[in-house]
Parts: C-alpha cells; structure tokens; sequence
C-alpha cells in the first residue's frame, strides 16, 4: 500500500474520532441542559404549589375550633420545603422536604374531614381546582424531568461515550421522586370541605 494512501486512511480515522468526540461531548451539554431545564420547570411548579398552601391553610382555620396544631405542621412544612428548594442543590433533599410537605398535608385532609362546616366556605371548589391542576403540573414536569435525567445516566453509562463522560467529569443526575399517595391526598380537597350540593 503506497504511503499517501495509508496517509489518507490515517487521516479519515483522525477527522472521524475527532468528529465523534465533539459530537458525543456536544450530546452531553445537550442532555445536561434539557435537565437543568426541566428542572427549573419543577421548580416553578414547586413554587405554585407552595403559594397555594397559605390559601388552603387559611382557608381551613376558617373553622374556628380546627386543631391549630396540625395547621401549624403544615406551615412550618412548606418553610422547610422553600428553604429546601432555595438553599440545597441536592435533588433528594429538596423531594424529602417535599413528601415532608404532602404528609403534613394528608394530615390535614384526613384530620379536616370532622369538620363538614368547611363546605359552606365560599372559595372552596376554586381551591379544589388550583391545587388539582397544581399538582397534575408537578406531575407532568417531574416526568419530564426524570425521563431527561434517564437520557443522561443512561448515556453516560454507554460505552464509549463513558469515556467522554469521566474525561469531562460528567456527573449522573437525581430522579425528583415524591410519594405518590400522600401527593394526591392533597388534591382531593372535596373530602377536605365535603363535597358540597351537587345540585347547583
């Protein structure tokens, strides 16, 4: 084989493991930030949820007699899960702060079923469909988020692309987990207030 033709062909394999490299790096930055992404939507999703809960605690102490201790758990429960979400970038902290919340929540819902007075509060089915739509949204981006986060382990554990991914210290990312039946007592409000006349 003549010398420039084994030039040529060292060369393709050069241009081609160059080529590849930028691309499987390229694919990384690509696969970080659709997660950082759907992250922040997450987050913002988060953050409706926590403006809704002083509505719904103030909403609920409007029964004068309601136990204040398990309103002030909840307060105290969505303090810790903002402070979580502003100061802790370690995902599984901010879901432990979270499932934190929707226990104290599921509490309430359960503890606030003796007070059938709460369905005469006027605003009651508009809270009903904020915090059901609240949470289908975290629903909805958690999944997002954790099929991203899939995309990136799972191309950082594929070989060769393992390779580039140690090289450049790329890191695998936390699933956002949050108890699903704790989550979803909280947005069953019609067993918080009653379910009110079906007549109207």
């Amino acid at each position: 084989m003549s010398p420039w033709i084994v030039t040529l062909i060292v060369l393709a394999v050069v241009v081609v493991a160059v080529g590849w490299y930028f691309s499987a790096y390229n694919g990384f930055v690509r696969l970080r930030n659709l997660v950082a992404e759907s992250w922040q939507q997450v987050d913002v999703e988060l953050q409706r949820r926590h403006d809704l809960v002083p509505n719904l605690v103030s909403t609920v102490a409007q029964a004068a007699d309601f136990e204040r201790t398990t309103l002030d758990a909840v307060t105290d429960a969505r303090t810790h899960a903002t402070r979580a979400r502003r100061d802790v970038t370690d995902v599984a902290q901010v879901a432990a702060a979270e499932n934190s919340l929707s226990a104290a929540l599921g509490r309430l819902t359960a503890l606030a079923e003796a007070y059938p007075q709460l369905q005469s509060i006027r605003n009651y089915e508009a809270l009903q469909r904020e915090l059901t739509d609240t949470e289908d949204r975290i629903a909805a981006s958690r999944r997002l988020y954790n099929a991203n986060v899939r995309a990136l382990n799972t191309r950082i554990e594929s070989v060769p692309a393992n390779a580039i991914a140690s090289i450049h210290s790329v890191a695998r990312a936390d699933y956002f987990e949050i108890t699903g039946p704790e989550v979803r007592s909280v947005v069953d409000v019609t067993t918080l207030f009653g379910r009110g006349d079906t007549r109207r």
